[in-house]
């Protein structure tokens, strides 16, 4: 049997409190879950929990974090697939806002926890925006030199087309604006941020 190596099983333990502590998340909420919950589900004290996260906020982050990679690889498969530039672009804004709604709002106790990560102007967040861009300016790229786009400035294009999709990805305005009776669903707003991207 191969020796177990200190840095291996720190990368073991972490991932299995994440593990734990998004079940616990889930089920019981993020308010109500306390890291004694978290080791006592664990079978470890409170005290080595904090050996690994300096507090649930942090556990949260590192969840938030899983997640966003989670999507970005969902995104960079989007970006390498078949199809026109516009289509996979339709696509990957259509795709986020779905997966938005199934994993942040469906289940209130998941939006709750996403809020938190969401208000805490984590890094993580920031990257996350960052590569959700970077997805977008590379297909605008490839749809400028297709003759599909025509933009003067491929980041700033992407950067407002981002931000013109916001409330169909982030989770607070997306249960803020689900009452709002002349609200433009996904498909109709990533057309309209097309057609846009097709005249200078």
């Amino acid at each position: 049997m191969p020796p177990h190596h200190p840095g291996e099983e720190r990368t073991d333990t972490r991932a299995r409190i994440l593990e734990v502590a998004e079940r616990l998340f889930r089920h019981y909420g993020y308010d109500k879950t306390t890291v004694a919950d978290m080791a006592r589900e664990l079978g470890m004290s409170p005290a080595n929990v904090y050996r690994f996260f300096a507090s649930k906020l942090e556990i949260v982050e590192a969840i938030a974090v899983r997640m966003f990679e989670e999507r970005h690889r969902h995104n960079l498969a989007i970006m390498a697939a078949p199809g026109t530039p516009s289509e996979r672009l339709r696509r990957l804004l259509v795709e986020n806002h779905r997966l938005s709604v199934e994993t942040l709002t469906a289940d209130r106790k998941v939006h709750d926890m996403v809020e938190v990560a969401m208000t805490q102007q984590w890094p993580a967040i920031e990257t996350h925006l960052a590569q959700v861009a970077d997805v977008i300016e590379e297909l605008i790229r490839q749809g400028e030199a297709g003759g599909e786009f025509a933009v003067a400035d491929t980041r700033r294009a992407a950067v407002c087309a981002r931000q013109c999709f916001v409330s169909m990805m982030h989770p607070t305005l997306i249960v803020h604006c689900a009452d709002d009776r002349e609200r433009a669903d996904a498909e109709e707003l990533a057309d309209f941020i097309i057609r846009a991207l097709r005249h200078p």
